[in-house]
């Protein structure tokens, strides 16, 4: 496994890799949601890059940049154990000199959903992931369905831009509680991590919701909200009901949608996302 820091060496190192090349973007801290991304890759590709880089332009000033937790050396062990062939670990003043004056943004997906709770966010995402697609050159790049807006987003983008990519989102990966794998779930304590599994509760029992027959969106959402409701130390951003594609707020009977929430968890904020359909 090479393991690279510039834009020269990474280049160097991208053209002795035999195509197609996978290509998995990850802030750090891999756990086993990021670790299935790499397999998946490894499964799918004859040569797989990975880039650990915690991308400050995504944070909002009152976000967890500097708390967001890192550990390269154990990152790099488990990329290894997985046969990853190239890592590119970048810095700051790599991906951002200091006369950095060029910024990609998604306009009307990053309307709903996160964009509205995070102004800024999605435009930091796309740049870096922008500029990451650029150096790497992958074939197939992957993501996974536990950010389902960014992965939207990203898809949009890559389109937009004829990045000659395949976007491949792979199955959200959970605890044995149904709680989604996050780095951020090591900001929970004891009693906040069993709190937190009212997410996927939640969207369980709308999910069964629906496949039993009840298709009306507000049903949905009230179905959602009542779950949360009985958890004390949940406190909802939002619930939504949406259209898979566009995002937009659903109303009415429907045959397919995407399941979405933000709750904050003393002062950890999760996500999570479930899709239903016909």
């Amino acid at each position: 496994m090479r393991i690279v820091e510039s834009i020269q060496e990474l280049r160097t190192a991208r053209a002795g890799l035999a195509a197609p090349l996978g290509f998995v973007p990850t802030m750090g801290f891999l756990h086993e949601g990021h670790l299935s991304l790499v397999r998946r890759a490894r499964d799918d590709c004859e040569s797989v890059a990975v880039s650990i880089f915690v991308n400050p332009t995504q944070f909002g000033p009152q976000e967890d940049l500097g708390a967001y937790p890192r550990d390269l050396e154990r990152d790099l062990g488990l990329l290894k154990a997985e046969g990853v062939d190239l890592v590119w670990t970048p810095t700051s003043a790599t991906m951002y000199p200091e006369d950095f004056q060029t910024w990609v943004s998604v306009d009307e997906l990053t309307q709903h959903l996160e964009g509205l709770q995070r102004p800024g966010h999605f435009r930091g995402v796309t740049t870096v992931v922008a500029k990451l697609f650029n150096a790497v050159g992958p074939d197939r790049a992957y993501f996974g369905q536990k950010d389902a807006q960014q992965a939207a987003v990203i898809r949009r983008m890559t389109a937009d831009l004829d990045f000659p990519i395949e976007v491949v989102v792979c199955p959200t990966v959970r605890e044995a509680d149904g709680l989604a794998k996050s780095s951020r779930n090591t900001y929970l304590n004891e009693a906040q991590r069993k709190a937190a599994t009212v997410l996927f509760r939640s969207l369980t029992a709308a999910v069964e919701t629906f496949e039993a027959g009840g298709r009306d969106t507000e049903t949905l959402r009230e179905k959602m909200m009542a779950v949360l409701r009985g958890e004390p130390l949940a406190k909802v951003q939002y619930v939504s009901v949406s259209d898979p594609d566009s995002l937009d707020e659903l109303s009415g009977e429907i045959t397919q949608a995407l399941l979405s929430m933000a709750v904050t968890i003393g002062e950890t904020r999760l996500i999570d996302n479930m899709l239903v359909c016909d």
